[in-house]
């Protein structure tokens, strides 16, 4: 592609395309791993343990993905501000594959004893490079192959493809759940897993025929690479860097305490209630995929912070009941929860968060300050389900997990507030030549001129 030359609609579409369907389908392995750590990891994996302590354990499984995701951030970000993002979004999806599969072979503890679950933490890990590199490519190819004044409707697609995955895996468990107990311990629980490379196969040919984002051959052609991305990010733009984590450690808070935390503590009330959450979970991610474009394009109208923040109070509101709604089993008060939980508030962050943190860092060290702002406030996020099984003890007391995710949504809240208003349409408009926001440099390839 020449520099400066905008894509053709059909390239756009194709990119569009490819970054939903990739992203759908690393995210459905990602949290077929998270829902089976909420299910079965523990007495699988975890035998020796009390029922509390394999659930901790089980727990700790799926934090370990989270923890490797920064890593994986890193790398990926690393060669995808010198290579290129078309790349990275390919390699990714063979990582996450490759793991996954792998998670549907392994031994358990009855068979292998104690290499079982080194086993699982491995191939987690492995996962949680993959996805660590998977979003920031996904994301960023699309946002750059929008126009300015439409980034946040553009990186609302590959959103939906983590909406997509959460309703395809939490239905996929619905399904299996169904089997008898014994075979859905035995065998059942791996199919999910396994049929996950059929997935993969498809992802893989549908990536390879994208372009590069024309932003990042513009900035190529303009400037020299940064020699190590990652540390110009740190130097020049620290209290960025804060806000984009504290932005999303407040997003990464509600997956983790709504779709684990609260899936676990709801299912020791028995078979029957763990179908229906499950359920109400699968049609609030079905909602999602709704609602990420329609407040993805909100925020290109009315900014970012507003919708956001909008996002996050919702949350609180939607945390409040949750624990005893969930676990009555009663579908209206189960549906309560989770609509306004994912659909909308998880929505409005989300829709958002992608183009927020664009705009926050330039082009060619862009997919470096996404992995450290956005893997490492997910990453933290990871360890609510740890922490919040700590504090209740096994108590259904969830008074205060509430004001721990409470206190932990108003300061994203507050960081979002105090961030520059990235809109790129008002950044573009009000300075057109790229003197001030970080939008028009990044356009206009000053890098080092930022702030």
């Amino acid at each position: 592609m020449t520099p400066g030359v905008a894509p053709a609609p059909r390239s756009v579409r194709r990119v569009l395309i490819a970054s939903t369907i990739g992203t759908a389908i690393e995210w459905y392995d990602f949290y077929l791993y998270a829902t089976a750590s909420a299910l079965v990891f523990g007495p699988l994996f975890f035998p020796g343990s009390s029922a509390a302590g394999g659930v901790l354990a089980s727990f700790a499984t799926y934090a370990a993905g989270f923890v490797a995701r920064p890593l994986g951030g890193l790398l990926f970000g690393h060669f995808g501000d010198r290579v290129g993002r078309k790349s990275m979004m390919v390699w990714t999806l063979l990582v996450m594959g490759i793991a996954t599969f792998g998670v549907g072979l392994l031994p358990t503890y009855d068979t292998a004893g104690v290499l079982a679950p080194v086993l699982l933490v491995t191939l987690r890990v492995a996962q949680g490079i993959g996805i660590g590199g998977e979003w920031g490519s996904a994301v960023l190819l699309t946002t750059e192959h929008g126009p300015p004044g439409r980034r946040g409707f553009f990186s609302s697609w590959p959103a939906m493809g983590f909406a997509v995955a959460l309703f395809g895996s939490n239905l996929t468990f619905v399904l299996i759940s169904e089997l008898p107990e014994e075979d859905f311990l035995t065998w059942g629980w791996r199919l999910p897993f396994l049929a996950s490379s059929v997935l993969i196969g498809i992802g893989v040919w549908v990536r390879l025929g994208v372009e590069e984002s024309p932003e990042f051959v513009r900035g190529r052609a303009e400037n020299r690479a940064a020699r190590v991305p990652v540390i110009m990010v740190l130097r020049r733009w620290p209290r960025r860097v804060v806000i984009g984590i504290l932005a999303s450690l407040g997003t990464g808070s509600v997956i983790a305490m709504f779709t684990v935390f609260l899936v676990a503590h709801a299912a020791e009330a028995g078979p029957e209630v763990r179908s229906t959450v499950l359920t109400g979970l699968m049609i609030a991610a079905l909602g999602e995929c709704v609602t990420l474009p329609v407040f993805g394009a909100l925020s290109d109208r009315f900014g970012r912070r507003r919708v956001m923040v909008f996002g996050y109070a919702v949350a609180v509101v939607a945390m409040v009941p949750a624990g005893a709604w969930l676990s009555s089993g009663d579908p209206t008060l189960v549906a309560l929860v989770f609509v306004p939980a994912l659909t909308i508030a998880h929505g409005a962050i989300y829709g958002g968060l992608a183009a927020f943190l664009v705009d926050l860092f330039p082009t060619m060290v862009r997919f470096s300050a996404i992995a450290v702002t956005y893997q490492v406030g997910v990453t933290i996020s990871s360890f609510w389900p740890l922490v919040a099984v700590a504090i209740t003890g096994g108590s259904s007391a969830l008074l205060p997990v509430v004001a721990l995710f409470a206190v932990v949504e108003v300061v994203a809240a507050i960081a979002v507030a105090c961030a520059p208003d990235s809109r790129a349409d008002a950044d573009l408009a009000a300075d057109p030549a790229g003197e001030r926001g970080p939008v028009g440099r990044a356009v206009h390839g000053e890098v080092g001129n930022h702030r």
